[in-house]
């Protein structure tokens, strides 16, 4: 039997709940035992991806305090399952009556239910953003290992946001340069105009979409492998997951397409001794396998598909209605986006390593 609600193959960690259901989560299996857990670490992930942290994110308030209820022995793990917990302290399953009916624009409402017979409609049940909350608690503990054991850093920021971006090369930069504007670019200037464009949207009863780049610092060469199991693939599969994903490029990206060879191979030289390249268009990943460099990649997100803008769309009898959306939405999912593609990154390198 598939395991659809599992990513990973070493390292496992499988999802659970709905946007509305009681509790959602995660249990990661396979996790190294006599590693100190640091929950204060796992919260703060949580609290960057968690609802109503801005006025740039939906008005729903959830705490996403975690429970973690297996797997630890006093402060360490013990290579048992790990259990992460996160009430819905906040739902309100009324605010979405009035789409009982109704297949939303851009929404897994009509997919779903073409392939199951049947739908949560509550805040979209099962394929709500909600239910990332269980990846970025297991995420952010194996993104604390890697850090500690193999000096391996994860960096994502915003690029993008409608047709605003941030020019600079992709560079590392720290939790805390990132987190100082609330839209996660670590550029005040650029940062201002991207708040103020999801605050017109916002105001438009509109949405809009994004981009985040995200570099990983530290991965050593011959990581992945050559065939259907390189780390770039693994990398994509992990982020394509990702609610609202259209789009996943690595190094130069779609740009290379429209150039020679002579411009964007990565030509080598000795550094100590050792190869390494003079330019990084690849992405720190040839032929499926790491090469030492960091890796860069970038994740395209739609603009939130809930809006107030009246739509065509039919609902369950058949029928053509207009739908003016209400309830609590993004008007832009980006900027909480960031920790989450930061954790699928570290479940995607932390499989290539236990």
């Amino acid at each position: 039997m598939n395991a659809l609600n599992t990513l990973g193959k070493n390292l496992r960690l499988t999802s659970y709940g709905e946007s509305h259901g009681e509790v959602i989560g995660a249990v990661l299996d396979g996790f190294p035992a006599g590693f100190e857990l640091d929950k204060d670490f796992i919260q703060t992930q949580l609290s960057r991806r968690k609802p109503g942290q801005s006025s740039l994110s939906t008005p729903r308030k959830e705490d996403d305090e975690v429970i973690i209820n297996s797997g630890v022995f006093e402060g360490k793990t013990t290579g048992a399952p790990i259990h992460f917990q996160i009430k819905n302290n906040n739902a309100k399953p009324k605010d979405y009556s009035h789409l009982k009916d109704v297949y939303r624009p851009s929404h897994a409402d009509y997919s779903y239910e073409a392939r199951y017979g049947t739908r949560d409609y509550r805040g979209g049940g099962r394929s709500s953003a909600r239910v990332t909350s269980g990846w970025v608690a297991g995420g952010a503990l194996v993104q604390d290992y890697l850090l500690k054991k193999k000096a391996i850093q994860f960096g994502a920021y915003i690029k993008q946001i409608g047709l605003i971006k941030l020019k600079s090369e992709p560079k590392f930069y720290s939790q805390g340069e990132v987190d100082a504007e609330i839209v996660r670019c670590p550029n005040k200037e650029i940062a201002s105009q991207m708040i103020a464009a999801i605050e017109q949207a916002k105001a438009e009863k509109d949405s809009l979409g994004g981009i985040i780049e995200c570099v990983i610092t530290g991965v050593p060469a011959g990581i992945g492998n050559p065939v259907f199991d390189k780390l770039s693939a693994a990398l994509g599969h992990a982020m394509l997951s990702v609610n609202a994903v259209k789009g996943f490029e690595l190094g130069g990206g779609f740009e290379m397409s429209g150039k020679r060879g002579s411009e964007v191979n990565d030509e080598f030289e000795l550094v100590d001794g050792k190869p390494q390249t003079k330019s990084n268009n690849s992405g720190g990943i040839q032929g499926g396998i790491s090469n030492g460099m960091d890796i860069v990649f970038r994740v395209a997100f739609k603009p939130t598909a809930t809006i107030g803008v009246a739509q065509d769309t039919v609902n369950t009898s058949g029928k053509e209605v207009k739908l003016e959306a209400t309830g609590r939405h993004d008007p832009c999912v980006v900027p909480r986006a960031v920790p989450i593609v930061e954790a699928m990154a570290a479940l995607v390198v932390g499989d290539f390593f236990v």
